[in-house]
């Protein structure tokens, strides 16, 4: 019977080379190119490529609309108590930042917004998890959040003074009626998003119950989580602002909120414009700081996030 195996050692006429014959050299060039595919290439960043790319841009857009916002002043398009000209509002940071008040205002303001924010996100998530995991509380408050989510925070404040007064209580109440369902509707959605195999494999090696939501659920959920906390934030943010220039009184001190309303009422624009200014800085000062990172986190924990 002729031999089939094909790795035999004879010596091949005119040295050529038969179907099994594989060079070392070829395998090692083969395992490096595959361990090349399979890794990840992280690198340091240079400073000067963060610089032209992150800070840059922003810097050059924020002087733009410092421009135009000139070049409208000068062009006289309205009244100057209208829209006054940028260094009439820098004058008016300044007037606040002689007589320390102008950090006194934004911490009043952002203390009460990230401490709201902590209370919605430890309200919302089990809230989440329940009525992703649980169809009998699903179908029962389910719709409930969504509507909850789409209602506008500021129809809160009325009922909340009524039932808890001028005080910060009745600020955290206004906050976590309108996070609440938004971190919860997003949890909610991260686990609907969750592969079946996931929760399979999970649950064949003994990660069940409360094991398996930490170790595989919660994981498995985090972009949507994510994406629920970053809206939670904003949905905060906007309703305390809401609230503060409602529910404005000197026993709750001097928030955003309360500067802006105050502009409003003293005829004062560059006021106005400085309290616009401040609340869009801190809510992109948040953004960046906060969840920006957690957002580059979650993609590179996942290879979504490779430089080439």
């Amino acid at each position: 019977m002729a031999s089939t195996d094909i790795t035999s050692s004879r010596k091949r006429p005119n040295g050529a080379a038969g179907p099994g014959d594989t060079k070392p050299d070829d395998l090692a060039g083969l395992e490096a190119g595959l361990d090349a595919l399979d890794a990840v290439q992280i690198r340091r960043t240079p400073v000067r490529e963060v610089l032209l790319s992150k800070v840059l841009p922003p810097v050059v857009a924020v002087a733009l609309v410092l421009v135009i916002w000139e070049l409208l002043v000068r062009a006289q398009v309205t009244e100057v108590y209208k829209l006054p000209p940028p260094s009439a509002v820098w004058d008016s940071a300044r007037e606040m930042w002689l007589k320390g008040t102008l950090l006194e205002v934004v911490w009043t303001s952002v203390s009460r917004g990230l401490l709201g924010f902590l209370l919605a996100v430890a309200i919302g998530t089990p809230l989440g998890l329940l009525v992703a995991r649980v169809k009998l509380i699903r179908a029962a408050i389910g719709p409930i959040l969504s509507g909850l989510q789409s209602l506008p925070s500021v129809a809160w404040v009325a009922p909340a003074v009524i039932w808890l007064g001028l005080n910060d209580q009745m600020m955290f109440a206004v906050i976590l009626l309108g996070a609440v369902p938004s971190i919860a509707n997003g949890l909610v959605s991260g686990v609907d998003q969750v592969p079946p195999l996931f929760l399979r494999a999970g649950r064949t090696l003994g990660a069940t119950g409360l094991r398996g939501t930490w170790h595989v659920v919660l994981p498995a959920a985090l972009p949507g989580y994510l994406a629920g906390l970053k809206q939670g934030w904003a949905f905060s943010w906007r309703s305390l602002m809401a609230a503060e220039i409602i529910a404005s009184s000197p026993d709750l001190g001097l928030g955003l909120g309360q500067l802006l309303e105050n502009g409003r009422s003293n005829f004062d624009m560059p006021g106005i414009f400085l309290s616009i200014l401040l609340i869009l800085f801190v809510g992109i000062a948040i953004d960046l700081l906060i969840f920006s990172p957690l957002e580059r986190w979650v993609l590179r924990s996942r290879g979504l996030l490779v430089k080439n």
